[in-house]
């Protein structure tokens, strides 16, 4: 659409193409862009891996959205002068109301639900009485802002305050003491609730004294629904995505083809205590007495091991060269593990430094990736290293598939197995990442 606007400017007639599953997305992104009358144009779906006669008989034959002939449509769209409607553009009203009209709580319910506004499990109604309870567990004023946030990066920002924050915590059973982290991962800026085709999620890790203070667990069950603090700040922190960046509606501001369950909740913070290395906020730059949320974009694929067994350096490479190349992995130990590796000379900037260099592929196979060529190759083209030098590689000439800055290592776990996990989850440094977003790290004491 953008591409499509530039073009526009510069005084070359366009109209965007594209494929029939993606037309409520394509009908409201230009509704969104202030043009609800844009002439846009479908072919059917799917257009990867189908043959060029394939593809020219979806341009021969019928828009399967106009049901008239695909090159009609294409040809009246570029010749036929723009109108008064087209030229009017579009207004929106952004103000919603602050409170519901009195109903009883099964009525509320189903009106929650039947307006996306949960994600379909029982939620504490959103009193005033409740929401007020729960503003006590900040210092800060109802309204100040926390930041903005939109589900995609073609969409626009949504500002929210503190007072949204507290209503998403109450529906998701969260406590007042729990207010201060949910408000730190929503200033973020960071979406819970991409809408990636992907079927992206987002990981967050806490770290400080505020995991102990509020009784966070990170022993037996760490990663799974076993304890209140755990499981609520990661239900609220996903449903103050969905409900302060203008919803996540399925066809169109979530466009998830497969969808993920990580996006319910997924929260957990790391045994620092029980952990030979420093813990995983120190390692950014924080001190040790600071609490923290950091946010990891990806959620896509989990690879799981036991050890350090005697054949652990090829069970690593088999599950890194299995990861999704984009989205490099979080490796999340349980203590025994780390302290075994700990044992064996290995302190967590080496072992980091011995997964990067030796998850290797043969060049053809990283290249013959969706997101490595769409989001990796044009910085290879443009002469940004490594990946410059990965692209130059013969097609069987192994190429290394991570940088030591794209892998992160967090410690948490009860000790009951020696297990490992690699869990898809790009942590998005300052510099760059995701449009918007700077912050993918952030203090909860801002927010007591």
């Amino acid at each position: 659409m953008g591409f499509s606007l530039a073009l526009e400017e510069a005084g070359i007639p366009t109209i965007p193409v594209s494929t029939h599953v993606f037309s409520r997305l394509a009908t409201a992104t230009s509704r969104t862009g202030g043009m609800p009358t844009i002439r846009s144009c479908f072919v059917p779906q799917p257009v990867v891996g189908r043959t060029s006669s394939d593809l020219r008989g979806y341009i021969e034959g019928t828009d399967p959205i106009s049901k008239r002939p695909f090159m009609q449509g294409v040809i009246e769209g570029l010749t036929t002068p723009l109108n008064d409607e087209d030229l009017k553009g579009v207004s929106f009203k952004r103000s919603t109301p602050r409170l519901l009209e009195p109903d009883t709580e099964d009525n509320l319910r189903m009106l929650f639900m039947e307006n996306g506004w949960t994600d379909f499990l029982p939620i504490i109604l959103p009193t005033e009485a409740r929401v007020e309870a729960m503003l006590k567990g900040t210092s800060q004023p109802a309204d100040k802002h926390v930041g903005h946030m939109r589900p995609a990066n073609f969409r626009e920002f949504w500002g929210f305050d503190v007072e949204k924050v507290a209503v998403n915590a109450v529906m998701a059973g969260a406590r007042p003491d729990y207010l201060p982290v949910i408000l730190a991962l929503a200033a973020t800026g960071i979406s819970a609730r991409s809408s990636s085709t992907t079927s992206w999620a987002c990981i967050s890790l806490v770290n400080g004294p505020i995991r102990k203070e509020i009784g966070m667990n990170d022993g037996v069950g760490a990663l799974g629904p076993y304890n209140h603090a755990n499981t609520t700040i990661g239900r609220a922190y996903c449903l103050t995505s969905q409900n302060v960046q203008g919803g996540s509606s399925p066809g169109d501001t979530y466009m998830g083809s497969l969808g993920n369950n990580w996006n319910y909740t997924a929260c957990f913070p790391e045994a620092e205590e029980r952990s030979p290395w420093s813990p995983f906020h120190v390692d950014k730059g924080y001190s040790p007495n600071d609490s923290t949320v950091s946010v990891f974009f990806g959620g896509w694929y989990t690879q799981s091991g036991f050890g350090p067994r005697e054949t652990w350096k090829e069970k690593f490479i088999r599950c890194l060269v299995a990861t999704d190349h984009f989205s490099p992995p979080i490796i999340v130990l349980d203590p025994l593990v780390a302290n075994a590796f700990n044992d064996m000379g290995y302190t967590k900037e080496k072992l980091i430094e011995w997964c990067a260099e030796n998850a290797k592929m043969p060049a053809r196979n990283y290249w013959d990736d969706q997101w490595t060529t769409t989001l990796i190759k044009p910085h290879a083209v443009a002469g940004v290293e490594p990946y410059a030098s990965w692209l130059k590689a013969a097609p069987d000439e192994e190429v290394c598939i991570f940088r030591p800055d794209d892998i992160n290592i967090v410690v948490t776990g009860g000790e009951t197995q020696g297990a490992f996990k690699m869990i898809s989850g790009r942590y998005i440094s300052r510099a760059g990442g995701l449009a918007g977003s700077n912050k993918p790290s952030s203090l909860v004491d801002d927010w007591r």
